[in-house]
């Protein structure tokens, strides 16, 4: 759910202090339509700022919905001052979104064409104050979230390693985590998985190493997990595109993370049209 305080944060940053464009009488209708083909996202933001401003939303299309040019996503209907005032918002939020979403479905598809079982994950690298819109989006696009914030997982990255040692750090983090929260370490070399999953790694990542390497490094993970007698997650991140996708789901890893699903997503076209 989107909070009141920020659809009205959203508002005000787009009206300012004396709008006069949006003061038009009477009752219109409006249409959210997509001006080139993608995956929509973002419809309940959209749908949540009309309801804000009383503005009736009739219809929508559904979250991870393949759209074409032309096709109307979401219909609303009310006072025109109102719908003027929530068109560009509308617009902003559910077309950054839509394009989140289709650079993930893109990224997935790409993946499919060599690992069925291989997810692609979005990072934290999101933007301030959507955090949540982006995340829904990879979801929509067929991608996972990943962890939504520091708390929903451990992950020791390389100053910690450097401050503290790997298995050092990963037994003050685990005796400060709670029983259910899982333990991921970065490492940098192949070699450094294994001991990584030694030292009490649910997950290894595999940061920043090209496919070849990123398959050794699965490969050597998954013999260190077989003499621990339980599973160890092997993820592939670092500078990934949707291009390199297939070659790194090829290597095995169970997670492929991407980072520029988020912060590099072009926005999806969409138009904003009354009556």
């Amino acid at each position: 759910m989107i909070p009141d305080s920020k659809i009205e944060g959203w508002l005000r940053e787009d009206v300012g202090h004396h709008d006069v464009t949006n003061q038009v009488p009477g009752e219109t209708t409006g249409r959210l339509v997509a001006k080139e083909r993608g995956v929509v996202a973002g419809l309940e933001a959209a749908r949540a700022v009309f309801d804000y401003l009383g503005v009736a939303v009739t219809d929508s299309a559904d979250a991870g919905d393949r759209i074409d040019a032309g096709e109307t996503v979401l219909e609303v209907a009310g006072a025109a001052r109102d719908v003027l005032r929530g068109e560009r918002v509308a617009v902003n939020v559910a077309g950054h979104a839509s394009g989140v979403a289709t650079k993930t479905r893109r990224a997935v598809d790409a993946a499919r064409t060599e690992s069925d079982d291989v997810r692609v994950a979005a990072t934290r690298k999101t933007t301030p104050g959507l955090r949540g819109v982006e995340k829904r989006a990879v979801v929509a696009g067929g991608g996972d979230t990943h962890r939504l914030d520091l708390s929903h997982m451990v992950m020791v990255k390389d100053n910690h390693v450097a401050e503290m040692g790997l298995e050092s750090a990963v037994e003050h983090f685990r005796e400060r985590a709670s029983f259910a929260t899982k333990v991921e370490v970065e490492v940098e070399a192949p070699g450094e998985a294994p001991r990584a999953a030694a030292a009490g790694a649910d997950i290894v990542l595999l940061d920043n190493m090209d496919p070849e390497t990123t398959a050794e490094a699965v490969a050597l993970l998954r013999e260190t997990a077989a003499d621990l007698g339980r599973e160890v997650l092997a993820e592939a991140s670092g500078g990934i595109t949707v291009e390199t996708v297939p070659d790194y789901a090829a290597t095995g890893a169970d997670v492929v993370s991407m980072g520029s699903l988020t912060h590099s997503a072009p926005t999806l076209d969409l138009s904003f049209r009354t009556g």
